[in-house]
Order: C-alpha cells, then sequence, then structure tokens
C-alpha cells in the first residue's frame, strides 16, 4: 500500500526491536508525514501497528499487516505556560523532549531510566522511573490526540473525560494510533547522583525510601544487595560516610558489570539537571548493554520482604542467566490498565542475557514464586503469566475489554500477543 506524501519504500521503518530479538512480521512498512496522510493509511488498513523506538522485547507491537512508524511526522513540541503543561509528537524521544523543555525552565516530574523511548510507546506500556511518591511515566498524561480505526482524529482530555480516559492512557497501541501526547510540567529542578555499594537486604526498603529516585541492584549471588543509586535533591542532605551501613563508589558505576561508565549519568554527587540525573543513561550512549532479554515484576510495595525471601529459592536458576536486577518503587494510579493500578509498587526488574531457551524457563521458576503475591508484568517485556491470571490481577480488565471491542471492533490494531492477553 502506498500513500500519497509518504516513502513508498519506508526504509527507516524498524524491522527488528531495539534488542534485536523480535523480527517484524508486517507485509508492509510506512513512514507518512503528515496526518492527514496517516488517517488515510488507517482507514484503508485492514490490520495495522505502530513502532516507535522498538524497545519492547516481546511480539505486543507486531501485525502481518501494515507497520508505521509517526517519525515523520512534525516534531511539535508545544509549552502552554498557563495550563503547565506540553504537547509533544508521539514519536518524540524522552530525551530530545526533555533537553527543549529545561531550556525553557521546566520539568517533567519522572524519566525512565533510559531517554532513547518514545514518548507514545513508554505511555502505552506504563514505563517508569522510580521514587516512592512518583507515578510511572504514563500519570503525567493530561490529553491525548489519536487516529481511530475508521480513519477518524479522537482527542481525548483528563478534565473532560473522566473515567474513559483513565482506560485510554496505557492502552497498548490497541486503541488506535497516538499522534501527539499532552503531558503535565513541573518546575526546572536539580538532582545528585550518589551510589553506594553493598547495602543489607533488610535495609532495602529505607534505602527505596530515602531519596526522589531510588534504584537498588543486584545479582543473586550473595545475599546483599550490590548498589544502591539515589538520585537526590540538591538540598537534600549527602549520604553519611557509613549510610546504612554501605560504601561510597570511589569511581562511576555502571548497573552492568563490565560496561563502561562512561555510558552513564553523572554521578558521585556532581549536581546536574534532572533530565542528566532521572535515566541511569545517556541519550547519546548506547544504554543497558544492549545484548539482552527484559523482564519486569510489579508487586505490591507491602510484600517487598516477602518477595525477594521467595525469589531466593531461585537465585540459582536466576543467577547463571542474568546481568543485573534492579529494585523500584513506583506509586499508585487510576490507570485501568497500569501495573501499578490501585496500589503502590515494588518493582522486580530483569536483564538477562540474549538467550531466550535459557531465559524462559527460569522465567516460570521466577513467576511462580512470585504468584502469591499477584505480580503484573510490565506489557513490553517477556513474561510467561496465564492470560486467566493476569486478567484477574486488573481490576478493570473487563472495563477495557469492552473498551477495546468498543473502539476496535474489527481487530484493526489487534496482534497476536494482544488476542492472548485481552481475547476478543
Amino acid at each position: 500500500m502506498t500513500v500519497q506524501g509518504q516513502d513508498a519504500t519506508a526504509a527507516d521503518v524498524p524491522r527488528r526491536n531495539w534488542a534485536g530479538n523480535v523480527r517484524y512480521s508486517a507485509g508492509a512498512f510506512h513512514r507518512p508525514t503528515s496526518t492527514d496522510d496517516l488517517r488515510r493509511l488507517v482507514a484503508a488498513s485492514d490490520r495495522i501497528r505502530a513502532v516507535g523506538t522498538g524497545h519492547s522485547f516481546n511480539r505486543l507491537g507486531d501485525t502481518d499487516g501494515d507497520l508505521v512508524t509517526l517519525a515523520g511526522l512534525p516534531p511539535e513540541i508545544a509549552v502552554d505556560p498557563e495550563r503547565r503543561r506540553v504537547t509533544v509528537a508521539a514519536a518524540l524521544r524522552y530525551g530530545d523532549v526533555a533537553r527543549r523543555l529545561h531550556t525553557q525552565g521546566y520539568a517533567l516530574a519522572n524519566l525512565a531510566s533510559l531517554p532513547h523511548i518514545s514518548v507514545a510507546g513508554a505511555v502505552a506500556t506504563a514505563t517508569h522511573g522510580s521514587g516512592r511518591t512518583n507515578g510511572n511515566l504514563a500519570t503525567s498524561v493530561a490529553a491525548l490526540e489519536l487516529v481511530t480505526a475508521d480513519g477518524d482524529l479522537l482527542h481525548m482530555d483528563r478534565d473532560t473525560d473522566g473515567d474513559t480516559f483513565n482506560g485510554m492512557v496505557v492502552g497498548l497501541g490497541a486503541l488506535g494510533l497516538v499522534t501527539r501526547v499532552t503531558l503535565d510540567l513541573v518546575p526546572a529542578f536539580e538532582l545528585r547522583q550518589y551510589v553506594r555499594l553493598d547495602l543489607a537486604r533488610e535495609a532495602l526498603d529505607e534505602a527505596l525510601s530515602s531519596a526522589y529516585s531510588v534504584s537498588v541492584f543486584t545479582d543473586w549471588r550473595t545475599p546483599g544487595l550490590r548498589e544502591v543509586w539515589r538520585k537526590q535533591a540538591v538540598d537534600q542532605t549527602p549520604p553519611e560516610a557509613d549510610w546504612l551501613g554501605t560504601t561510597a563508589a570511589a569511581e562511576p558505576r555502571h548497573p552492568v558489570l563490565g560496561m563502561p561508565a562512561e555510558n552513564c549519568t553523572p554521578q558521585l554527587g556532581e549536581p546536574g539537571p534532572w533530565h542528566e540525573r532521572l535515566p541511569h543513561f545517556k541519550l547519546g550512549f548506547t544504554p543497558s548493554s544492549g545484548d539482552e532479554l527484559q523482564s519486569e515484576y510489579h508487586l505490591p510495595r507491602s510484600a517487598a520482604t516477602e518477595a525477594m525471601a521467595a525469589l531466593d529459592e531461585v537465585a540459582h536458576l536466576i543467577a547463571p542467566v542474568l546481568q543485573v536486577c534492579e529494585l523500584r518503587t513506583v506509586a499508585a494510579d487510576e490507570l485501568w490498565l497500569s501495573p501499578n493500578h490501585r496500589r503502590d509498587s515494588f518493582v522486580v526488574h530483569f536483564t538477562w542475557i540474549d538467550d531466550a531457551t535459557r531465559v524462559l524457563p527460569v522465567l516460570a521458576a521466577v513467576e511462580e514464586r512470585l504468584a502469591p503475591f499477584a505480580p503484573r508484568p510490565h506489557w513490553g517485556k517477556v513474561f510467561v503469566t496465564d492470560p486467566a491470571e493476569l486478567a484477574a490481577r486488573y481490576p478493570r480488565y473487563d472495563d477495557f475489554t469492552a473498551l477495546l471491542t468498543r473502539m476496535d471492533p474489527t481487530g484493526k490494531f489487534r496482534t497476536d500477543l494482544l488476542d492472548r492477553y485481552v481475547p476478543r
């Protein structure tokens, strides 16, 4: 299918996801250059999905129909100072948006560990950073513009669309192709990042509550926790020399042992702007290890100690296929398919080796141990959860299913993975 105003070869549309473990099976690839071109494309297509920066590790975004990138649409970043909001083109990366906002004195309340991810993709899967009082990135969404299954342009707003809006934001790309996202802003701020070494397990909860954003890294090879990355306000007192029994890192670190620390945002307490401290990785460098699979589970915050003890039972299976494990917190929200829906979360994130045949059996063992805590997996990462069990963990699951049926009655935006977890 060729649409006027786009490159018919669509050479810039990704054929694989970022990790390289998914080759997209689309029959045609598209890069429209205007919203009208996109609307015509959607209206004429039987099956279509949008691809952003490709940071999903599963086939949630894969289709055998048309695959479209929105990176060819105008790169809008429009600040509304009166409402303290910004409207951005959905395909823009968070890192690029953040730089522009900072020059105008604004910030987003939180960022993920990778600034490389697209706004729409991160929002649709409830991707997040960390922080006891920080919601995931989707909680900053104040409005959405999307192209619906019939090619119409729909605007949804938090202030006027009420509860339905809560069902639209974390939409898994299944309700339409999002073209613009409006985000809440806060005044620009600065942080300092300190890395501390060798945290005792019993101090985990206190550590996670100790700063604006905190991540704890471990390898499941020893009972202790290897590193704490504290991202704290510049006016907060630096951690004392023996803070929680840890020691200060003497030089910058990378979460994955053996990877270059220059890829990471500045540490050692050096003050800097929010967008250069909240992510773990710099925008211009390879994030994480680049050769990996990822899984992530959101559990009730109150279950952290019990969940860690349960995972201890399979630590001997985890460690041989693990690059690093990150522990975080995320605040509760009202978004229907958010893993943080109505519960403050303790998050266990696994960066695995790039070998699915070895990882998947371990993943099954991990999910079995975590099952008593009703874990909600990140929608864009690798998981093997039973569909019925996953549905039972979301109080608004049936409401989302009804919304999806109403918005896309013919299944234009559906994928095989979506059909498995939200069947018709």
